[in-house]
């Protein structure tokens, strides 16, 4: 019998840890879901999963370590989906209902458990993962930025506030929305109709004046250029 080669050996060894991680950080995304920072333990990850609580420790040093990890992985489908998902061949508002409709739908996609968690560690310094939890919530409001700067250049966004003023303005209100969700679990919130509601409302303070008449110009501007060609 011919015994595998070495690299095959380690092939499969790294491709079995894989695996393993990724079964961790599924069951471990479970558990903190339902149970929050505190009260999840690592023992409870392990007995879920039918493996003992030294191979939990195989991969990640701690509770701590592996939270932030299921958090950090949980932020990179959001931004992934925020990224993917503005259409941004239209307007910028339709862009932002977009964008508030989707940070909605998957704070909440999963229950109420991880947005509660996310939105109660990340309060104040006084909370075990708040420190480490501001690198990610500064990565998962990037495509916000960037919307309302794409705004601001191309005149639909008013200039005259900084970007981070209008950041705050958007985020505050959902964060409320998002704490109303999780104290009302019995009752699902309507996204989309709230996502409309919010904008419509944010609308108002974050359109430039001119807007309107800024897109009227450039429309007549684009039709008799181009029939300035016929």
């Amino acid at each position: 019998m011919v015994n595998p080669a070495p690299s095959a050996r380690r092939n499969a060894a790294s491709a079995k840890s894989e695996q393993r991680i990724r079964d961790i950080l599924r069951v471990g995304r479970e558990v903190f879901a339902e149970k929050g920072y505190e009260h999840a333990t690592t023992a409870d990850i392990a007995q879920r999963l039918g493996v003992s609580e030294a191979t939990v420790f195989t991969y990640f040093r701690g509770k701590r370590e592996l939270c932030l990890r299921v958090i950090e992985d949980w932020y990179d489908e959001i931004i992934g989906a925020m990224e993917a998902g503005l259409p941004k061949d239209r307007p910028v508002r339709a862009q932002l209902e977009t964008f508030v409709a989707t940070h909605l739908r998957l704070f909440l996609i999963q229950g109420t458990g991880l947005c509660a968690l996310v939105l109660s560690e990340g309060r104040s310094k006084g909370q075990v993962l708040a420190d480490s939890l501001l690198p990610l919530q500064r990565r998962y409001t990037a495509p916000l930025m960037d919307l309302l700067a794409r705004g601001q250049a191309s005149g639909e966004v008013r200039s005259d506030l900084p970007l981070r003023l209008m950041r705050s303005l958007v985020l505050g209100p959902m964060e409320h929305i998002l704490w109303e969700a999780v104290g009302l679990q019995e009752r699902a919130i309507d996204i989309d109709a709230t996502a409309t509601a919010l904008v419509g409302m944010l609308w108002s303070a974050l359109a430039a004046p001119e807007a309107e008449l800024k897109a009227l110009r450039e429309l007549k501007a684009a039709l008799r250029q181009a029939l300035a060609q016929t």
